[in-house]
């Protein structure tokens, strides 16, 4: 079936350095999954918190399935991330000790489960995003210039 992508962080990569990536499934209802297939997902203000040895997603509005009726689920519930323990353990040392933060990257679909990719980033400050910009800027003029 193969792997599609549903939604993507794009204001991550602008905000944070990502220094690791990791998969995490999701535990998920009914109603939330066929949310996400129909692209319903935005997780603009969504970050990856850690409780009693386990990972927790925290901040995901997945919209309401108008066909679930009553058995609907909650917008911003907290889900639980699937992640190995040795994986858990080295994301919240990281979040503990050296001011790394966790948050999620993409959203996927691989042979119709929801996979989450996440990753370990640290905050820019504003002059390293001008920095980026400023780069951005000059491939795209330097990609017009060859075009010419």
């Amino acid at each position: 079936m193969g792997r599609k992508e549903v939604s993507v962080n794009r204001k991550a990569y602008h905000d944070y350095f990502i220094d690791d990536t990791y998969e995490a499934g999701m535990v998920l209802l009914g109603s939330e999954i066929k949310s996400i297939r129909k692209g319903k997902v935005q997780f603009k203000e969504a970050y990856i918190s850690f409780s009693n040895g386990e990972a927790f997603i925290k901040g995901m509005h997945i919209a309401q399935y108008k066909e679930a009726n009553i058995f609907n689920h909650d917008e911003t519930r907290d889900r639980k991330l699937l992640l190995h323990k040795r994986e858990i353990e080295k994301l919240y040392s990281k979040t503990k000790l050296q001011g790394y933060t966790v948050i999620p990257l993409k959203l996927y679909l691989v042979d119709g489960l929801a996979k989450m990719e996440i990753g370990l980033a640290k905050g820019k400050t504003l002059y390293d995003k001008r920095e980026d910009d400023k780069v951005r800027s000059m491939k795209r003029e330097a990609m017009k210039a060859m075009k010419r």
